[in-house]
């Protein structure tokens, strides 16, 4: 399992400032750009996520119908046109700017509430030769995981949150499920500034038997 300063480096972003924040309500997602196939694989990694973190799905949201949206496309360009999302992501042109240059295949922005946790999160999926390598309950999963907290902007580099199983299923790995799952346990705050807060979060890992 995860110590402390392994959990802390998964929540320090890269300005050095530990940032956490986890959903302080049901999560309702809608995903654009898929087949009906693909959007039943996607919801059910979203669904299998919550499981694991002990969190909760529903079918809408009352102030925003759908607060977890993800967009499945070929070109960033293609954001542009994509009505009144401009409305819901600030500076959409910029953004799409900056990941065009950056040539990146994924982009995630979260809005958050009065008290810090997430409200809402725009999941942006460009699907270059390698995401469309990924069997499609890979590539959920592991967005699935993303959206789940806050993670630094340094998270899974060099490591999936994910682990293939002998029978070539695909898994959340344990210690990433047991994180989560001390992420959203009721006693502990929804958002969170101070690297102490990995102490708790350590605290309550699952122990090695």
């Amino acid at each position: 399992m995860l110590d402390a300063s392994e959990i802390e480096a998964l929540f320090t972003r890269a300005d050095g400032a530990y940032t956490f924040a986890r959903w302080g309500r049901a999560i309702s997602p809608v995903v654009f750009g898929v087949t009906d196939e693909t959007l039943k694989v996607v919801k059910g990694a979203i669904e299998a996520v919550c499981l694991v973190s002990n969190h909760y799905m529903a079918e809408t949201d009352p102030e925003l119908g759908s607060n977890a949206m993800f967009f499945f496309f070929s070109d960033w360009a293609e954001l542009l046109d994509v009505p009144k999302l401009d409305e819901l992501v600030p500076d959409l042109a910029g953004m799409v700017a900056r990941v065009s240059a950056a040539n990146a295949n994924q982009y995630r922005v979260f809005r958050f509430d009065e008290d810090g946790a997430i409200k809402a999160c725009f999941t942006f999926i460009r699907m270059d030769p390698s995401l469309s390598d990924l069997p499609a309950e890979t590539l959920a999963l592991n967005q699935a995981v993303q959206m789940m907290v806050l993670w630094s902007d340094r998270a899974f580099l060099e490591a999936s949150p994910l682990a293939a199983m002998p029978d070539g299923a695909v898994i959340v790995k344990p210690e990433i499920s047991g994180l989560l799952a001390a992420a959203y346990d009721k006693v502990m705050p929804v958002a969170a500034t101070d690297a102490s807060h990995a102490l708790r979060l350590a605290a309550r890992m699952p122990q090695k038997q």
